[in-house]
């Protein structure tokens, strides 16, 4: 059995300098985004969400990314669920993206809110009809019996809605308003290169290089 003290990796396959990191780390965001998309690696647009609930234990999950902004980050989910109660417990989160392919890490933290009932209902109308329904059918983070439970309740809610199946009320966006950004650029010999973006009073950002 391989030991994992000796799995390692030598990393070179680009660099970050300051002179070439956009100064807004959206548009630097937006610049790797689309070269992870252009490079076909798989799920460019999976994201890690860190949430922290009331007992101050953290968690994390995936989910998938659909808009960015100058307002934010956003992303879809059940409100009900255990990101969604913590969330609403704790409304500061982060978010980190991982393309291994392309050696880069971007970390992304800040306010969560909810955002309008017009862009949660525009998103949900666009999506595929089992989708639409298994909004309706998961209980999400809830203990349920058997997967039949879902099975049963997509049967229930699609006899119901059939092809129009409203937005539940349970479901819908979340935006994260960046305070602070990490980009990170697997180098040689550990000597990664790593830059942080702070907002400050002023709404500016300010760029600084972190020791890896």
């Amino acid at each position: 059995m391989t030991s994992l003290a000796d799995l390692r990796k030598s990393y070179e396959r680009a660099e970050l300098s300051e002179d070439a990191s956009h100064p807004d780390p959206l548009r630097q965001f937006e610049r790797w985004l689309q070269e992870a998309i252009s490079s076909q690696v798989p799920e460019p647009n999976a994201m890690t969400l860190a949430t922290v609930a009331g007992n101050l234990r953290p968690s994390t999950r995936v989910v998938l990314i659909k808009g960015y902004d100058e307002r934010g980050i956003t992303w879809f989910t059940n409100y009900d669920s255990r990101k969604g109660q913590e969330i609403g417990g704790n409304p500061y989160a982060a978010l980190q993206f991982h393309w291994v392919e392309l050696e880069r890490v971007v970390r992304i933290e800040g306010l969560v809110e909810k955002v309008s009932a017009q862009e949660s209902d525009e998103y949900f109308d666009s999506r595929p009809l089992d989708s639409r329904i298994g909004a309706w059918a998961s209980p999400q983070s809830q203990v349920i019996s058997s997967r039949g439970v879902l099975v049963a309740n997509a049967a229930r809610y699609g006899a119901q809605f059939l092809l129009q199946p409203p937005r539940p009320p349970h479901w819908g966006g979340y935006r994260l308003q960046p305070d602070s950004w990490q980009f990170w650029q697997g180098r040689k010999s550990r000597l990664h290169d790593r830059l942080r973006y702070t907002l400050t009073p002023h709404k500016a950002w300010l760029r600084e290089r972190l020791a890896p």
